[in-house]
């Protein structure tokens, strides 16, 4: 009787976290859906153009830190945060570096999040695993080494080949202890992002004149991964402190 109460308590948690979740990310989908009606890039930069751009992942902040308290500033919640200051960076061409700066924190904190003791239950190795890394490795280094020809024709060379180089090692370091955690939200946020930050970088360093749709792609692949980072760092929450209760059900 003891584990049939448990089971069903197991699923009656599941069904009501999942509705909270839903409706704590309602301001999430509501502002993004703002931004692209409004379409921000086409509109002059301004405080509240930078405002509608930065909402969508300020409100992920606050849903992670609804959850997971203030120690998450350290995490996830911070890396939102850091990539908001990105977002608000970026809607001024001078502040690019700047913004780059902003992401790169925000890629070291979550990375700094998938080695907690949250993932730590589910990052075991395998032969198939490792293979997954060097694949990530081989495909950033290529991606960089692509991009090099441009980055030493922008009008900053001796600032952007190594800052971009630095920004590629943070971003598939971050997209390896995704994957390490062996969790499909955190693992396929990781991976999203890469492809987001690619397609900007082919569009800012004009590897290609016209990417039809470029901004809507970039746009819409960051937000995307920044919510499913979001919502498995939340999960990885609940699961932990699910194996706390089954451990008070078992003393």
């Amino acid at each position: 009787m003891d584990i049939l109460e448990t089971d069903a308590y197991d699923r009656r948690q599941r069904r009501n976290t999942s509705c909270i979740l839903f409706l704590f990310l309602l301001p999430f989908f509501a502002s993004a859906a703002l931004y692209f009606y409004l379409w921000i890039p086409d509109s002059a930069p301004s405080i509240l153009a930078a405002g509608v751009k930065a909402a969508p992942v300020l409100s992920l902040a606050f849903v992670v830190l609804s959850y997971i308290g203030g120690k998450s500033l350290l995490g996830v919640a911070g890396g939102l945060v850091m990539s908001a200051g990105g977002d608000i960076c970026l809607i001024w061409p001078h502040l690019f570096l700047l913004g780059m700066a902003c992401f790169a924190l925000a890629h070291l904190l979550y990375s700094l999040s998938f080695l907690t003791s949250r993932y730590s239950s589910q990052s075991s190795s395998s032969c198939g695993l490792y293979f997954f890394y060097l694949l990530l490795w081989v495909a950033s280094g290529g991606i960089y080494v692509y991009l090099l020809p441009f980055l030493q024709k922008s009008p900053e060379p001796e600032v952007f080949v190594p800052a971009v180089g630095g920004y590629a090692l943070l971003i598939v370091l971050m997209a390896t202890l995704a994957a390490r955690t062996r969790r499909p939200l955190v693992l396929l946020g990781g991976l999203v992002f890469m492809v987001s930050d690619f397609t900007l970088a082919l569009q800012h360093f004009k590897v290609v004149e016209h990417l039809d749709h470029g901004k809507h792609i970039v746009m819409t692949t960051y937000y995307l991964a920044q919510l499913l980072i979001a919502i498995g760092d939340v999960k990885a929450t609940m699961a932990e402190q699910g194996e706390e209760f089954h451990k008070w059900k078992r003393s």
